[in-house]
């Protein structure tokens, strides 16, 4: 595993994270790698693992289609402007 050191940071921020840290009860070491996987994710399988639990969520729920959508936007559009 790699190792970070990140330096120059503000007592506030620092404060904050060891707050937030014990609220979930980790070490501030924790809670900077808990952080950084939230934001950063691990990459693009991440992406496809979320697409597969959004099909899944939205199975056997009616779509529309998005053109169906902007061709009433556009039509509402030029109601108002003519």
């Amino acid at each position: 595993m790699a190792q970070l050191t990140v330096r120059k940071v503000d007592p506030a921020i620092v404060r904050r994270l060891k707050v937030r840290a014990a609220q979930f009860g980790r070490s501030a070491e924790a809670e900077h790698r808990a952080i950084l996987e939230s934001v950063l994710g691990t990459g693009a399988d991440d992406f496809w693992v979320q697409a597969a639990r959004l099909r899944e969520q939205t199975r056997g729920r009616p779509h529309t289609d998005s053109a169906d959508l902007v061709r009433a936007d556009r039509d509402r559009h030029a109601g108002l402007t003519e």
